[in-house]
């Protein structure tokens, strides 16, 4: 008999937008985290390989103009956070976030032996693994697989339609949906009402956990629904997509749902060709909706006990290419948003552009360092039997 891992990845419906673990009840417990259940994690992932020293910009830096001739921010083009770096000018929106103090910039993020595949650099951040080892769990998922004790699968939810790799777990995983109306009404209908009163104790055992697969689809779909209805923030947001889901998650947050990690994807940053435009409207998407996002947190209370993580799987290459973009590369910034910072602003020095890998930024800081910090020092949970080794935590937390 085949796994139920292996028969649901052959079943059309476990294949879409959710994919259901066994643990899922009626109704969501009032706290199933073991530790700092208030906490909330917000993950923001810039997808395709954000160019980090055209976001936070070495202004004074020879070596980026030479490597730069045209692609490189002059100084009148930034806003200052130092004699030596800057905000690309479009981060306006950000910079009021650190000019608040609620904003930490993590310089030179990367890890050994870099891999500059889009697809396998991402599934080792998002795994958390070293540059030879292949895993098939996320960190986020091992996490709940270790703390959750009665959860659900919203606890940690993607606003997309397919589900990351980072919340798949072992036993319990994330929830991915991007529109709970919508979902809704993909899963209700009389079928799944019928099946989800009778008693599959002596189906075959496949057929039994899809029957309730597709029985949890649909109480998940229910739950996220009416929680989506019940607050509508007053916040002014950008009408952008990704505005539109960082305001999703806050009517979420604020409807007291029992979500306590959401994902979030920004798309388009492999810039290869006529970077500079592509890349700033991008920027400044992400920081029009950052700021809203924020100014909506703050205005319900709720800022204090959030922590949003932004990420991108590698950064670019030092030099420009002939087609006004840049390749990929490898170290990157990385940025820690919440109103309990310990160290805000900028956490360490500008990458050293003199010491460099052939070409590529080295990387001073391991991105495992950052979820090591996160767990110990946010969730309250040991990271080691998540990450699998122990990693030194930063003094941002």
């Amino acid at each position: 008999m085949q796994s139920r891992r292996d028969f649901l990845k052959n079943v059309a419906f476990a294949s879409t937008s959710v994919w259901i673990p066994r643990f899922l009840h009626n109704l969501p417990p009032s706290n199933p985290l073991r530790n700092n259940a208030e906490k909330t994690l917000i993950v923001i992932q810039l997808s395709g390989g954000n160019d980090g020293l055209n976001t936070i910009v070495p202004y004074r830096n020879d070596i980026y103009y030479k490597n730069r001739p045209t692609l490189g921010k002059k100084a009148s083009e930034v806003l200052k956070l130092n004699d030596e770096l800057g905000f690309n000018a479009v981060l306006e929106g950000l910079k009021k976030i650190y000019d608040d103090g609620s904003l930490s910039i993590i310089n030179s993020v990367g890890y050994p032996n870099p891999d500059r595949s889009h697809f396998r650099s991402m599934d080792i951040w998002q795994t958390a693994s070293g540059s030879k080892d292949y895993l098939t769990t996320g960190w986020l998922g091992r996490y709940l697989d270790h703390e959750c004790t009665d959860c659900t699968p919203y606890h940690a939810l993607e606003v997309d339609d397919n589900l990351s790799l980072a919340l798949k777990g072992v036993n319990r995983s994330g929830f991915a949906v991007s529109n709970a109306r919508k979902l809704k009404q993909n899963t209700r209908n009389r079928f799944l009402e019928t099946i989800g009163k009778k008693n599959h104790k002596h189906e075959e055992e496949n057929v039994a956990y899809l029957y309730k697969t597709m029985v949890d689809t649909q109480q998940s779909a229910n739950y996220l629904f009416e929680k989506s209805k019940t607050h509508r923030s007053t916040i002014s947001y950008p009408q952008t997509a990704f505005a539109k889901d960082l305001k999703q998650v806050a009517e979420l947050m604020t409807a007291d749902t029992a979500t306590k990690i959401y994902y979030i994807n920004l798309g388009g940053f492999d810039t290869h060709a006529f970077q500079k435009g592509k890349q700033e409207r991008l920027l400044k998407n992400y920081a029009e909706g950052i700021n809203a996002f924020v100014k909506d947190l703050k205005h319900n209370k709720l800022f204090e006990d959030t922590l949003i993580l932004t990420f991108s799987e590698f950064g670019r290459r030092v030099k420009q290419n002939a087609s006004g973009g840049t390749d990929h590369g490898t170290a990157n910034n990385v940025f820690l948003i919440g109103g309990k910072l310990k160290t805000a602003g900028l956490y360490n020095d500008a990458p050293n552009l003199l010491d460099l890998d052939n070409g590529d930024l080295k990387y001073q800081i391991d991105f495992r360092q950052v979820y090591a910090t996160i767990l110990d020092k946010w969730f309250a949970t040991p990271h080691h039997p998540i990450l699998g080794k122990s990693f030194d935590l930063l003094n941002v937390l």
